[in-house]
């Protein structure tokens, strides 16, 4: 069976896809600690204060996530711990973290990678990355609706979240715990579009299928819908 994570910028359409993408492959989904984070709204009113301790609570979640997806073998993640030093880093680049508190949270971060080394299912098997531009973005963080995101919240989260594009790049490029691909989510937008989903899927599935990583036993849905 497979393990899947995805990747991708604030109101990339993660979730969205994640929930679809298992259904579809008939897997679990696990998703990212957001609704029910109660540290996340304290980062939005006051970063310099609540970076560290947000990361800590992320890097907390994504690694019992982590540890799950390689246990049960056949699952999805929204975001999973190898996208979360991206976040952190580019926090303390900005100023958002003392010298002590880097230390801390890369000393924890590779205790805990050295402990996925003992899972029984070392890696995932592919990583997917949704890669989208700065107005999509903003289009789909405007659409969900969550107040603490907006612009109109804060008007330095413009130069936050164009950071963040930014340091996505890199980040994907040098990736390479498992198998990778890109969904282009300016072109596809797979949130809104019952035919771009499906194209997206199928993006997915054949790459599944070159990996040998699609169990044979597999039957392709009909009739997916974004509103499933």
């Amino acid at each position: 069976m497979t393990v899947i994570v995805l990747s991708g910028p604030i109101g990339a359409g993660k979730s969205s896809l994640t929930k679809i993408l298992a259904k579809y492959l008939g897997t679990k989904p696990f998703y990212e600690s957001v609704d029910n984070n109660p540290v996340l709204p304290l980062f939005y009113a006051d970063p310099q204060k609540y970076a560290f301790l947000l990361q800590v609570f992320f890097l907390n979640t994504r690694f019992r996530s982590i540890k799950d997806a390689l246990t049960d073998d056949n699952n999805v993640l929204d975001r999973s711990i190898y996208e979360d030093a991206l976040f952190f880093q580019m926090n303390a680049d900005i100023g958002r973290a003392t010298t002590e508190e880097v230390d801390t949270y890369y000393e924890l971060l590779n205790n805990m990678m050295g402990q996925l080394e003992h899972m029984p299912k070392k890696n995932p098997d592919l990583l997917v990355h949704i890669n989208v531009s700065y107005d999509t973005m903003i289009k789909r963080i405007q659409k969900r609706g969550r107040p603490y995101e907006q612009l109109s919240y804060d008007a330095t989260l413009e130069d936050y979240y164009k950071r963040l594009l930014r340091y996505y790049e890199p980040w994907y490029e040098k990736y390479d715990y498992s198998p990778k691909m890109e969904i282009n989510g300016d072109e596809l937008d797979f949130v809104s579009n019952d035919h771009d989903l499906q194209l997206v899927l199928d993006q997915i599935v054949a790459k599944l299928k070159d990996l040998g990583k699609l169990p044979t036993s597999w039957d392709k849905p009909t009739n997916i819908k974004i509103s499933q």
